[in-house]
């Protein structure tokens, strides 16, 4: 069985956002705008993208 991953895109800067959103965006593996990183589908993770789910775009679940 093949792991689950989840692709996240990074579509809005995070200037004005709180010091624990840009963590969390930088925790994704995301530093550019348009910049995409693929992931692991656990928890963590969509937790992690939901607490930045208006700085980015969830492109693909496998």
């Amino acid at each position: 069985m093949a792991k689950k991953t989840i692709t996240v895109r990074f579509k809005k800067s995070t200037i004005g956002c709180t010091q624990s959103q840009i963590d969390t965006v930088r925790g994704l593996g995301l530093r550019k705008l348009r910049q995409e990183s693929t992931l692991p589908n656990t928890p963590a993770v969509r937790g992690m993208i939901k607490k930045v789910i208006h700085l980015v775009d969830v492109v693909k679940e496998e």
